[in-house]
């Protein structure tokens, strides 16, 4: 099992940037694929970013790519969601996810371990 905690959301203007990081607990970070997800208000939840086991296999959801980046330390057990030029329809609880896949997944159902959530309130 893995247990994730994220942190670095917060509040921001327009066009300003923002570094989530999730750490993970246990010594089998390697093992998962990583994803970010966020949900905001009276919205689905949405794929945002996936990371493959190594870090060599990289996608992002529509709305953000171009302007967020994922990236891991294995060493670290750590994932991070760069998020630059950021929107007001950004603003949502952003999740990181694990998943027992080598590459990840755009889907939520497929993955076992999540986060408790961290906010991200963009104001305009």
């Amino acid at each position: 099992q893995v247990q994730l905690v994220e942190s670095g959301g917060g509040l921001v203007q327009a066009g300003g940037s923002l570094r989530l990081s999730c750490e993970a607990s246990g010594r089998t970070f390697s093992r998962y694929a990583m994803g970010w997800f966020r949900q905001g208000p009276g919205k689905e939840r949405e794929f945002v970013a996936t990371i493959s086991r190594s870090g060599g296999r990289i996608s992002y959801g529509s709305s953000v790519k171009g302007r967020f980046t994922i990236s891991r330390d294995n060493a670290k057990n750590t994932v991070y969601l760069q998020m630059n030029s950021l929107k007001p329809e950004d603003t949502a609880v952003y999740y990181c996810a694990a998943d027992t896949t080598q590459y990840g997944s755009n889907w939520s159902f497929e993955y076992e371990y999540w986060g408790q959530g961290t906010q991200v309130t963009v104001s305009s």
